[in-house]
């Protein structure tokens, strides 16, 4: 007998700042959000740095939401990048900072294989540096068509390798985006052995007629993955923390109402969650 999945609430949902990062600027991103009753965002450092960063932390502390995560560092851009963000992500009393890897650096010697032997190194680096924080890192693979441009490791089953190669003693999460990785072999096998790795679950739908592996997220319930499985899985990992809808979608939802939007995302979560 399977087991039932709890049920969510306001409380659970995070909804990423991202997800208005078309129609609004950093202060009107966190009003609708609180107008539909949402208590937990993920912030957005590109909002951050237009609206002015100290602007932005005054707006955020009367805000009275809660931060999850801040996205998004890169390994292979140095510490400086990581030391910043990290300096960051404590200023706005974020709970995670997502790190992905960036994208292939061309000159490295040996190419991509070599490039992917560097992301364990700067791992370790990464660790270290973050020990003085009150800030967890989170590391989180994406889809291999982003290979070139954003993360060049590519699968759960990769993230897993490298970070079981840290020992026991690292304080690195794993990002779980069902969006980056529902296309994977035998995920239910990989999700339990990340088991309490898992720090951050990201949700969003991938659309059949996509117009951009990137920037085209559909909607929970638009799309092909199947929400409820993915729950299953997290859960029986062992993972309840916030479910994070994080929708990048510039031709379609970033072009529509941001009520809407919101609407759109707390109907889908009811009729999957």
């Amino acid at each position: 007998m399977v087991a039932e999945i709890r049920r969510i609430g306001l409380a659970d949902l995070c909804v990423h700042q991202v997800c208005l990062a078309g129609q609004c600027d950093f202060a009107e991103s966190l009003d609708v959000l609180k107008s539909h009753g949402i208590q937990r965002t993920a912030l957005w450092s590109p909002m951050i740095e237009a609206y002015g960063e100290k602007a932005a932390r005054i707006i955020w502390e009367a805000s009275g939401l809660v931060a999850d995560s801040l996205c998004v560092a890169e390994l292979l851009a140095g510490e400086n990048n990581l030391q910043m963000m990290l300096e960051r992500a404590e200023k706005f009393g974020v709970r995670t900072l997502v790190m992905i890897t960036g994208g292939f650096i061309f000159d490295v010697a040996g190419g991509i294989d070599a490039a992917r032997q560097l992301v364990l190194s700067r791992l370790i680096k990464a660790d270290e540096l973050a020990r003085p924080f009150n800030v967890q890192l989170a590391f989180e693979p994406l889809h291999p068509m982003v290979c070139g441009n954003r993360s060049i490791v590519s699968s759960l089953a990769e993230a897993l390798h490298i970070i079981e190669q840290l020992g026991d003693q690292h304080q690195i999460g794993l990002v779980i985006d069902c969006y980056a990785l529902w296309w994977e072999h035998n995920l239910e096998e990989k999700i339990l052995r990340a088991g309490k790795l898992i720090s951050n679950y990201h949700v969003s739908d991938w659309l059949p007629d996509t117009r951009d592996l990137r920037l085209d997220r559909g909607m929970p319930g638009q799309g092909q993955i199947d929400l409820i499985k993915w729950r299953r899985m997290v859960e029986q990992a062992g993972y309840y923390g916030p479910v994070e809808v994080e929708i990048f979608s510039k031709e379609r939802w970033w072009r529509a109402d941001p009520d809407l939007m919101l609407r759109s995302i707390i109907d889908g979560m009811n009729r999957f969650y």
